[in-house]
């Protein structure tokens, strides 16, 4: 610890943070501040369909503003995509960008702003290789889940279907967005199953920056509140879809856990799903969510301080045990929650046990590995991904079992 405590540590955030039930209806105001005319609304086509494109666009016109739609994004976007959309913004003589959706359309939005920026292909600006010397044009940020907290974090996910990987673009505030307008009245017609996916993200995103191995004061402080509004919420929630005061909080979890990544990478749950996720167009937060609990249940032996500490947090009785057994018991309860959530098993989600070699060789090459709290390479990684196989049969047979008696 004494070698981590010399190293010179950051923290940074140029977003403007503005959140309340109904704040859509300062989109418009908010854009307008940054002199923005001309915005770009990155969206997809399932916010087409809710009306929330709509609803959005009402503030920006009202404010005097002429927005530009690009309605193209998928779940996990890809380099075309982002490029597609920075050719557009271009043709279009836009100046400046608005986000209206999940963690995909704000990644979008980010890549796409990079592209605008510095040129090329946003290929080119995976993590490690050409430097994001400029900020983005500006952006405001509307997440309609409550999970990515992209809204306001340093990155954006991208995926490569050549490699058949998703790559990390980021971690310099260059590719932030200038506003974070947080409207969690947005995200009450979810899914449940939407709902229970993104939610799992935003846990994971907390519990993994308190435990990394970059982790300072205020990440610590802004994730393990997130735990504590996961830990009361994130079941009330998925149990009523339009019960305000947990999408209020949960929406306020999404985005302090993403608040809590700074400029530094996760763990190993995320380097397993970002991986696995270019394998497989699974659901990132549901593929993450199945991933969590055995991650944590390989971890908490290299931090189990900061696990027991979990267990307070998750709002579990650990004030008179020892430190070993308040670690596991927040172990225990992400798998039991996992199963409440009925967040689906690794083969529901398409993968299969004979690619365990294959996901663990890429979790390994991951740069999310480094920070991980346990040292961990290709075999563990082997061992984690069975762990999280074996999770999901117990699901399969307890949901046989459940049919077979009614």
């Amino acid at each position: 610890m004494a070698v981590l405590d010399s190293v010179l540590k950051a923290y940074q955030s140029p977003t403007r943070m503005v959140h309340a039930i109904g704040a859509l209806s300062a989109l418009g105001d908010e854009a307008a501040s940054l002199n923005v005319k001309r915005p770009l609304v990155v969206t997809d086509q399932g916010i087409v369909k809710a009306g929330l494109l709509d609803e959005a666009l009402k503030p920006l016109r009202a404010a005097g503003l002429d927005p530009v739609t690009y309605d193209q994004v998928r779940a996990n976007p890809g380099i075309a995509l982002v490029d597609g959309g920075a050719r557009y913004y271009q043709s279009e003589r836009c100046d400046g960008l608005v986000a209206i959706g999940g963690g995909s359309s704000i990644d979008a939005a980010k890549g796409i702003g990079v592209v605008v920026v510095h040129g090329g292909s946003i290929g080119q600006y995976e993590w490690g290789k050409d430097p994001i010397h400029s900020r983005i044009p500006p952006l405001v940020a509307v997440p309609t889940t409550a999970g990515t907290g992209s809204e306001v974090t340093l990155w954006a996910v991208i995926t490569d279907p050549d490699r058949k990987v998703k790559f990390n673009v980021g971690g310099t505030p260059n590719i932030a967005s200038w506003v974070a307008l947080v409207d969690p009245s947005l995200s009450v017609n979810l899914p449940a199953g939407v709902t229970a996916g993104t939610g799992m993200d935003a846990l994971t995103h907390a519990i993994e920056c308190y435990t990394m191995a970059y982790h300072q004061p205020f990440t610590d402080a802004v994730a393990l509140l997130a735990m504590e509004y996961c830990g009361r919420y994130l079941r009330v929630a998925y149990a009523q879809g339009h019960n305000l005061e947990a999408r209020y909080h949960m929406s306020m979890a999404a985005m302090l856990a993403g608040l809590a990544y700074g400029t530094d990478s996760a763990g190993a749950a995320h380097a397993m799903s970002q991986t696995a996720g270019g394998v497989h167009d699974a659901p990132h937060g549901a593929l993450t969510g199945r991933l969590l609990a055995p991650v944590m249940e390989y971890n908490y032996a290299g931090e189990p301080e900061r696990f027991a500490r979990i267990g307070s947090a998750l709002g579990l009785e650990v004030a008179n045990k020892p430190v070993w057994k308040a670690a596991e018991v927040g172990v225990e309860y992400v798998y039991q929650l996992t199963e409440d959530l009925d967040i689906p098993s690794l083969n529901e989600l398409g993968f299969s046990e004979e690619e365990i070699p294959l996901l663990s060789e890429k979790a390994a090459a991951d740069s999310q590995s480094v920070g991980n709290p346990r040292d961990v390479d290709a075999r563990n990684y082997e061992k984690i991904y069975a762990r999280a196989f074996e999770a999901g049969r117990h699901r399969r047979a307890a949901r046989t079992l459940a049919h077979a008696r009614t």
